[in-house]
């Protein structure tokens, strides 16, 4: 055991974000994991919509606008909630993927994202969707807190990717240094992979609602099971990691909670309501009968 511990307890993390650079223009491990995790998520989307005799063209169309809903909500979510004091004097680079730079501008990417933003994008989305096309409302959501995990795990992958959302100083065997961050307060030192933890959740959660709705429940749920497995598992995991996080922003040095806890407990309180009622009612929507629209 104590050469095991030996050997994990030496992680120094150097990985490059950057893939490859073609002049201003980077592709980044963050951006790629980002779209691997939404090509997955669509993919069992539409094997949940093949089970249930779902057109497959509307569920086409509800998975491309989720995906540019939650890319919104996760920008805006970050410039908000968490750079405001910046992005309030650059308002140009909320919306485009530059930065001004005394070189001029230089592309980027969008730096900077807020997992809260994106969800509450989500349930925005969702809303409008379900109105427009008269889709029960619980079926739709519990069908995309299914998918939902998968693209969250390999987003935190990518911030690991990164050397981004670091954990706090640790003892333990498998700590991570952060060679990256050299020549920072953050450098040096066997660190809590933050990132790991909560992709390691939502991987073992995306794993369970798989199980859960084609060998257990069969594609029949229970409206509000999926969506409050997920509020409650996602939002419990990331308030409770957010301790052995170092702070993201300088204003979190003065809080009794973080600004990532203080915006879980309201997804943690819905997630709770949302498996009461799936307990209490045990009500089985039916799956949407529209036609594809042309």
């Amino acid at each position: 055991m104590g050469v095991i511990s030996s050997i994990i307890s030496i992680i120094h993390w150097n990985v490059d974000p950057v893939i490859f650079a073609v002049g201003n223009v980077r592709i980044g491990w963050y951006g790629v994991l980002l779209a691997t995790g939404f090509m997955l998520a669509y993919v069992v989307l539409q094997k949940i919509a093949k089970n249930e005799h779902v057109s497959a063209e509307m569920i086409d169309k509800f998975a491309l606008f989720t995906c540019v809903w939650t890319v919104v909500g996760l920008r805006l979510g970050h410039c908000l909630f968490y750079d405001w004091a910046y992005f309030r004097y650059h308002i140009l680079e909320i919306f485009i993927p530059f930065v001004q730079t005394p070189e001029g501008w230089v592309f980027r990417g969008y730096e900077g994202l807020a997992s809260h933003g994106g969800t509450i994008a989500i349930i925005l989305y969702v809303l409008y969707f379900s109105h427009k096309h008269k889709v029960n409302l619980f079926w739709l959501f519990d069908r995309i807190a299914i998918c939902i995990p998968i693209a969250a795990a390999l987003v935190r992958c990518g911030n690991l990717m990164n050397s981004e959302i670091i954990g706090t100083v640790t003892g333990v065997p498998w700590g991570f240094v952060f060679e990256r961050l050299n020549g920072t307060d953050e450098c040096c030192q066997p660190r809590h992979p933050a990132q790991l933890y909560e992709s390691l959740v939502y991987l073992s959660l995306f794993g369970y609602q798989m199980w859960y709705y084609f060998k257990h429940a069969k594609g029949r749920i229970p409206a509000g099971r999926a969506l409050g497995t997920a509020l409650a598992v996602i939002f419990t995991a990331r308030f409770l990691i957010e301790f052995v996080k170092a702070d993201q922003v300088a204003f979190e040095a003065n809080m009794t909670l973080n600004m990532g806890q203080w915006l879980s407990i309201p997804f943690i309180v819905l997630g709770v309501i949302c498996l009461w009622y799936s307990l209490a009612k045990k009500n089985y929507p039916a799956a949407p009968d529209f036609k594809a629209s042309k």
